[in-house]
C-alpha cells in the first residue's frame, strides 16, 4: 500500500526497495490510491459548487488530481502520444517518448483531454469525478496483468509488466463495480449509470494498451500514464452523456 501511494501520488511515504512482488501488489492495489485521490476532488468540487457553479469548481478539481500525482500521468499522456503520432518504427517512437520535451501531438492531445475532464466534470457532477478517478487507477491493475510484455529491459514498464495476477484483477474490479453502484445511489442516479462509466473507461484503456503494445511491443511507464487519463477521460464522458 505505501509503495501504491509512493508511485501514485505525492504521498510523502517511505517503502521498502521494490521488487516486481511488490510492484504487483502495488499495482494490484492502484484503484485504492484513485479513491484518495478522487475522493479530494470531489470534495474540493463540492465546497467550491457552494459559492460558484459551472465551470471553476470543476477545473479546480482536476487541477488537484493532477497536482497530487504530479502531472506524472499527463506527462505520459502526452509522450504517448509523440510516439504514436510521429508514425515512427517501435525503437524511434520509444526514444521520442524519452524525450523531456512535448510535441504538437501531446501538446494538442493534453488540451483536449484536459479541457473534455473538465467539461464532462461540470456536466457530471462531484460523484462522476471520484468514478472516473478510480477508473483510472482500476486501468492500472489490468494493464499490469499476465501476459502484457514491457517495452524496454529496465524502467517501471519492466518493473511492474505482466506482475498483476488475474484474481486480484477481478476482485478489484468487483469491488470498484460494487463502489460505483453505491456512489450512483448516493447521487442519486440510475444505479448502471457509474458502472457503465467503468467499463467503458476500461474498454478505452484496454484499447489504447492494445494499440501501444502492437507499436511498441510492450508497455513503459509513459503507457501506464496515458491509460490512467484515458480511461479516466472515457469514464467521465460517459457519466455526463449518459
Amino acid at each position: 500500500m505505501r509503495l501504491a501511494f509512493g508511485l501514485l501520488s505525492v504521498a510523502p511515504v517511505r517503502f521498502p526497495e521494490v521488487t516486481r512482488t511488490s510492484a504487483g501488489q502495488a499495482m494490484a492495489l492502484a484503484p485504492v490510491v484513485g479513491v484518495a485521490l478522487g475522493g479530494a476532488a470531489a470534495l474540493l468540487m463540492w465546497a467550491a459548487e457552494l459559492s460558484s457553479g459551472g465551470f471553476l469548481p470543476a477545473a479546480l478539481a482536476v487541477a488537484v488530481v493532477a497536482l497530487l500525482t504530479r502531472g506524472l500521468h499527463l506527462d505520459g499522456l502526452a509522450d504517448l502520444a509523440d510516439g504514436l503520432g510521429s508514425g515512427k518504427p517501435a525503437d524511434a517512437a520509444l526514444n521520442i517518448m524519452k524525450k523531456s520535451d512535448i510535441g504538437p501531438f501531446g501538446v494538442v492531445t493534453l488540451v483536449l483531454t484536459l479541457l473534455v475532464q473538465v467539461g464532462a466534470a461540470v456536466e457530471a457532477g462531484p460523484y462522476s469525478l471520484l468514478v472516473a478517478v478510480v477508473t483510472g487507477r482500476l486501468a492500472l491493475t489490468w494493464a499490469c496483468g499476465r501476459g502484457v510484455p514491457p517495452a524496454r529491459p529496465d524502467g517501471l514498464g519492466a518493473m511492474v509488466a505482466g506482475t498483476v495476477p488475474r484474481a486480484a484483477q477481478v476482485a478489484a474490479t468487483a469491488l470498484a463495480m460494487a463502489g460505483a453502484v453505491l456512489v450512483s445511489l448516493a447521487g442519486g442516479v440510475s444505479p448502471v449509470l457509474f458502472p457503465a462509466a467503468v467499463a467503458a473507461g476500461l474498454l478505452a484503456a484496454w484499447g489504447l494498451r492494445r494499440r501501444a503494445v502492437r507499436r511498441l511491443g510492450g508497455i513503459t511507464g509513459d503507457v501506464l500514464g496515458a491509460l490512467v487519463e484515458t480511461a479516466t477521460v472515457a469514464a467521465l464522458l460517459v457519466a455526463a452523456l449518459l
